[in-house]
């Protein structure tokens, strides 16, 4: 492993400079922010990938009821390293489609020039001020017809048909961590 650690483990700012959610949150979300709160806890409360990837803990459920509780169970475990599989897939289906990424660089751009614009001066159409959400909602519009050539409607269902089915699969056939000590209480009939 290198000095700055890797993907999942990106090591500290002591050693040394690279790609880590320390460098690269900074910068794409404002401290405070609820966006950057949310992405801190969930990458505090990540399980390690390994046991989440290994294959010898996957096995078909015996039941519906031992099913079920995979499903809930692993879903409420795992939540975190889901979230980053969610991440993942978007990622990989912006990457593969170009126009999807030409659509991106629009939208994106037509933000960005707002932006540079309102620094300067407040943005007036037709003699009205506009505000930050209504400046949003003119760049979604002008980048509107990209993202309908790009098929981005189609996209969002593929991304959540696949979330589905991977997070799905994950859950029910991976097998249950063993209960930590006094964890959860489960009465027994009488």
């Amino acid at each position: 492993m290198a000095a700055g650690g890797d993907l999942f483990n990106p090591g500290t700012e002591e050693e040394g400079p690279g790609l880590s959610a320390k460098t690269l949150l900074p910068k794409l979300l404002p401290a405070g922010s609820a966006g950057r709160e949310w992405l801190e806890q969930r990458r505090a409360t990540i399980r390690p990938w390994g046991p989440f990837l290994d294959q010898r803990r996957f096995s078909r459920p015996r039941n519906l009821g031992e099913l079920c509780q995979r499903l809930v169970r692993n879903v409420e475990h795992y939540q975190s390293n889901y979230v980053f599989v969610f991440l993942g897939l978007i990622l990989y289906c912006v990457v593969t489609s170009p126009m999807l990424l030409v659509a991106l660089a629009v939208f994106f751009g037509a933000c960005y020039i707002l932006y540079l614009r309102t620094l300067q001066s407040k943005l007036v159409l037709f003699g009205r001020e506009m505000s930050p959400a209504h400046q949003y909602a003119l760049a979604g519009g002008v980048s509107f017809p990209f993202f309908w050539l790009a098929g981005a409607g189609s996209a969002v269902f593929w991304v959540l048909g696949a979330t589905l089915v991977v997070i799905g699969s994950h859950a029910a056939f991976h097998q249950l961590e063993p209960a930590e000590e006094g964890a959860e209480l489960q009465m027994e009939p009488v």
